[in-house]
């Protein structure tokens, strides 16, 4: 088991140490069930209150914090202590699973795919023809990967991903467990004769550079052209991304939320949990759009956005206080 002294954790997060303990530190764990060999985070002055009834021997903190220690605690103060915890975490991170060999015996690797250095290929995996895969990329067991896709190097693709057709993956992505990369668009047009008519989706998916997709989400392939993620965006499980949507660079989707067709985000826009965006609808850079929400039309850069049907943050807040006060007065 990994254990590590607060000096020791503190030459990697660079920070200022209060107070001391000699215990030695095994794992991070939330302030709450901490126990006496471990360390937590206070990221947010609300928390400060709970450090008294914690057992964690040591805490990384903001530099603002207001509290002391205590006897045979420490206090590691830095600059953002939510971002000094990804540090820490890494640091206590068990290894990734094992691969004994670099193609597995039972993967099915077609005779025209190309595969870089370094990579590997897990059981049961599907790579089809004229396949490119660069260096070092991770492809786990059970995986499927049609004709003429890319992945970069550096890519890790968890078990039960499918990448289907002509479709990109950047350098050093992360695609969790049964996302599927290039679905057929959701495109039916009524006909007289059949009930309704399959559109054909004869794009792809383009996904950039340090992009993640959640477990069991969806990025539907173009009905032409491409469905596009630029990069650095992060994307949660259950998200439905629809055909010819395009997202700028560092996008943030939470579970459950969804983009409908040729939906346009700018750079840096935040998508909370089961909020939906309509078809053909364009938010523009640094934009919010709140957890639940339903967007209807188009959203200028910087703004948030909260309700259903979405209007600006500070308008809901009022429209649900009044709410409120009318139902109060009701049960007088």
């Amino acid at each position: 088991m990994k254990s590590y002294s607060v000096q020791e954790i503190n030459e990697v997060l660079n920070g200022v140490i209060f107070g001391n303990t000699l215990q030695s530190i095994t794992a991070p764990e939330q302030l709450e069930v901490a126990s006496d060999s471990e360390i937590s985070f206070i990221g947010n002055k609300k928390y400060e209150k709970l450090w008294s009834s914690s057992k964690a021997c040591v805490a990384v903190v903001n530099e603002d914090i207001s509290i002391e220690p205590g006897e045979n605690r420490a206090f590691i103060k830095v600059k953002n202590a939510d971002l000094a915890m990804s540090q820490v975490l890494e640091l206590f991170a068990k290894p990734m699973p094992s691969f004994y060999i670099d193609i597995h015996p039972t993967a099915v690797v077609d005779k025209t795919a190309i595969v870089g250095v370094g990579t590997k290929i897990g059981a049961g995996c599907y790579v089809g023809p004229n396949v490119k895969i660069g260096e070092n990329t991770t492809i786990y067991p059970n995986t499927t990967i049609l004709d003429e896709s890319t992945i970069g190097k550096n890519t890790i693709i968890w078990s039960g991903t499918v990448i289907r057709e002509r479709c990109h993956i950047g350098n050093d992505c992360i695609i969790h467990p049964n996302a599927t990369i290039g679905a057929d668009g959701f495109g039916f047009r009524p006909c007289p004769e059949k009930g309704l008519v399959k559109i054909p989706q004869i794009g792809n998916v383009i996904i950039g550079n340090g992009v993640e997709i959640g477990a069991n989400t969806c990025v539907d392939r173009g009905k032409f052209s491409s469905t596009v993620l630029g990069d650095g965006c992060k994307i949660d499980n259950l998200v439905q991304i629809g055909h010819n949507s395009k997202l700028g660079r560092f996008c943030i989707m939470a579970g459950n939320s969804g983009l409908a067709g040729s939906v346009t985000l700018g750079n840096g826009v935040i998508i909370g949990g089961s909020a939906s965006i309509k078809d053909h609808t364009t938010i523009g850079d640094g934009a919010i759009v709140g957890a639940g929400s339903g967007v209807t039309g188009d959203i200028p850069a910087g703004k948030t956005m909260l309700g259903y049907p979405a209007v600006e943050a500070r308008d809901a807040l009022k429209q649900w206080a009044i709410l409120k006060r009318l139902v109060n007065e009701s049960k007088k």
